[in-house]
């Protein structure tokens, strides 16, 4: 059964179209939603949590539709919303207990969800704390813990690394890791920094103002050979230019040149064109192809479009 499909999915405002014909098919495990910031990523949770009505289309979430049955899907999902949204004079303990009986778990085993909740977050010697006392990072955790506390079947992250630092986005994305594949809960999580998604998710659902770009397993994604490192004694653009004159693709800038391996073996040329040219070999190392690497060439086209 599909984790989440949808047909045609159309979100229009008066002067914006956030959602344009959307069509998706998600199976379970971690899910990376990747856009740009306007693509529609927060409109497409929301209208599959049965917050926001679409325009036009259909969406099911758990074999449910989120138009008639958005009350039972909301029971079954956890939300993390990008924005804070925290009461500052509750502590972590009162509010996440409060939200686990809103979901419909009974006094205590709210209470005891909540402090196993917040244990896994890792609040749980903070848990008592008015929430207005948090840092940045205790805060995310805190809207993390409310969307796992009554054990749902799936989370929706919405940019959970919003504003955090380095060290913070680490332990954030390492706690979503651990949601995904120690607890078994499907997650889908909303980011523009692809990085972030490569690190955590297994399959990918990219979007662009409201359309569909491209779905599949990150490894497919990243599945290309890459390229090959080269780090000379000399001129690295000459090496390029000449490697390119062979055929091959390939760019090089000061003692660096990156040499594509998506058709004959370069290695060979690799080493007549430094023979030729006089260089020194220093290092020679195949470099993994990553998702900033696949869609960066997209995104120079959109800037010198507008530019």
């Amino acid at each position: 059964m599909p984790l989440i499909e949808t047909y045609a999915l159309t979100k229009q405002y008066p002067r914006v179209t956030a959602l344009n014909a959307l069509d998706i098919n998600v199976e379970p495990g971690i899910i990376g939603l990747v856009g740009a910031n306007g693509a529609g990523k927060s409109t497409l949770i929301k209208i599959l949590l049965g917050l926001l009505p679409a325009t036009r289309g259909k969406a099911r979430v758990l074999d449910m539709d989120v138009e008639t049955e958005g009350r039972a899907i909301r029971g079954l999902v956890g939300y993390m919303p990008e924005h804070d949204c925290l009461p500052p004079d509750l502590s972590a303990t009162e509010f996440v207990a409060h939200l686990a009986e809103v979901s419909g778990l009974p006094r205590t085993a709210a209470r005891e969800r909540t402090a196993e909740t917040l244990r896994h977050v890792g609040l749980f010697e903070e848990r008592y704390r008015e929430i207005g006392g948090y840092s940045t990072g205790m805060k995310q955790r805190v809207k993390l813990a409310q969307a796992l506390v009554h054990d749902p079947r799936l989370i929706f992250l919405d940019e959970p690394t919003n504003g955090l630092d380095p060290a913070g986005r680490e332990e954030m994305l390492d706690l979503v890791r651990r949601t995904g594949r120690e607890f078994g809960i499907a997650v889908l999580m909303s980011s523009h920094l692809l990085g972030e998604i490569e690190r955590v998710c297994d399959s990918l659902v990219v979007i662009d103002a409201g359309r569909l770009v491209r779905q599949g397993a990150v490894a497919e994604f990243t599945a290309g050979l890459g390229s090959l490192e080269v780090e000379v004694e000399g001129d690295a653009a000459a090496l390029a230019e000449a490697l390119t004159k062979r055929g091959f693709e390939a760019r090089g800038e000061g003692f660096l040149a990156h040499v594509g391996l998506n058709g004959d073996d370069p290695y060979d040329a690799i080493r007549d064109c430094i023979v030729e040219l006089e260089l020194g070999l220093v290092r020679l190392e195949q470099r993994r192809q990553t998702l900033e690497d696949i869609f960066r060439p997209e995104a120079d086209e959109a800037v010198a479009e507008r530019v």
